[in-house]
């Protein structure tokens, strides 16, 4: 697979990424604490110094783009990566625009505005629905996907596998979205999107399990 237009992307976003932070970071007095974690609630809960917390982004998407850029040079089922193209480029690009959110709502005060803070983890349900719409473009692999042992053993467990996940994972980022827009309490957000992280994550896998295991038994 083709990766070369995603790391020129890559770069470029970084170094938006990059002059976002020097120009907001000559802007912040001294001594200025500016949020780097969003809990479930979608409320700022841990601050670091202004430096620190603007060059975040950019560490991090260097380092991401880094590792999937990598990855199809190592993934041992090199005949298959071809097939989850689609989704390494969604979950790529996505963490990309991710990155980019967080910068602007971290750099957003030194240009006299502050977004809400819900603003993060509705862009982490944008990225579940986009990721879980291209999870079913993917075949088996160790890297990309819901890599449950009976999944990587049979390609038609992979693909069933997958086809729910994309339907737990779009339906709990529509979940997480709607809350963060919501007017409800930070702790009704916050069990909410337990919640639908929890169903996301535990139905495919239980899922993959019984498919394995109903085929063992017929056999």
């Amino acid at each position: 697979m083709r990766s070369r237009p995603l790391i020129v992307i890559s770069f470029v976003i970084i170094g938006l990424l990059a002059m976002i932070a020097f120009i907001a970071l000559s802007r912040f007095p001294a001594g200025a604490q500016l949020p780097v974690h969003w809990n479930a609630a979608g409320e700022a809960d841990r601050f670091s110094d202004a430096g620190y917390a603007l060059f975040l982004p950019v560490v991090l998407s260097a380092g991401m783009s880094g590792i999937f850029a990598v990855l199809p040079r190592i993934e041992p089922l090199q005949d298959r990566m071809s097939g989850s193209a689609a989704l390494l480029d969604t979950c790529w690009t996505g963490l990309l625009a991710l990155m980019l959110l967080m910068q602007v709502v971290i750099a957003a005060p030194a240009f006299g505005t502050v977004l809400p803070p819900t603003v993060m983890m509705a862009g982490v349900g944008l990225l579940l629905i986009a990721i879980g719409n291209a999870l079913p473009k993917s075949r088996p692999g160790y890297f990309i996907g819901i890599r449950t042992p009976w999944a990587l053993m049979d390609t038609d467990n992979w693909i069933a596998t997958h086809r729910l996940g994309s339907k737990t994972m779009m339906a709990g980022g529509v979940v997480i979205v709607a809350v963060m827009m919501a007017p409800i309490a930070g702790q009704t957000r916050s069990i909410a999107v337990s919640i639908a992280l929890a169903v996301m994550v535990i139905s495919p896998i239980a899922y993959s399990w019984w498919l394995w295991r109903r085929n063992v038994t017929r056999a």
